[in-house]
């Protein structure tokens, strides 16, 4: 259940907004092999000044994942989000920063208040 956060400068439109976010989710089941419904995406659009000394297409995509999944998978992610989101907008590679936050089951509360760690969550990060 991995958490998705998205920062872009704003102005884009509602297309390529979908697409950066669809792309990134579908890189996220293919790589990751998390649930097709696990999606938890927060786009976040900033003025031109919050940029400072990027330009207009930069975007980040910023990943906070249970700890376990190998170097393989997180190189596969990459490649596929890359792809993805090139494919159906005007950005090209360099454009896109992506970073996982890998974070062990302990440090996560779900489910009410539960320690993920300390539930069956039928999920092996290592997609097994």
């Amino acid at each position: 259940m991995p958490l998705i956060k998205i920062h872009m400068r704003d102005g884009k439109s509602k297309e390529h907004k979908k697409t950066v976010l669809d792309g990134v989710h579908a890189a996220l089941v293919s790589a990751f092999k998390i649930p097709a419904n696990d999606r938890i995406i927060l786009l976040s659009e900033y003025d031109a000044e919050h940029f400072d000394g990027r330009d207009e297409n930069f975007t980040v995509v910023e990943i906070l994942a249970y700890s376990g999944r190998t170097k393989d998978m997180k190189r596969d992610l990459y490649k596929k989000i890359v792809e993805n989101v090139c494919k159906g907008t005007k950005l090209v590679p360099t454009d896109i920063f992506i970073v996982i936050n890998d974070i062990p089951k302990d440090n996560w509360g779900i489910r009410g208040g539960l320690m993920a760690s300390e539930l069956d969550l039928g999920v092996n990060p290592q997609g097994k």
